[in-house]
């Protein structure tokens, strides 16, 4: 019974890991390759 709370719990906390980092992944990439093509890296 704990065993099956705990893998449900440990699903949701990865979905929402993902759900949070998404966004901040994309900005990452949006800023990193702004500030890539504006500093002439790469």
């Amino acid at each position: 019974m704990l065993k099956a709370i705990a893998d449900v719990l440990r699903t949701i906390g990865s979905a929402i890991a993902t759900v949070v980092t998404l966004p901040f992944r994309a900005l990452a990439k949006l800023f990193g390759g702004a500030s890539n093509s504006a500093h002439g890296h790469h």
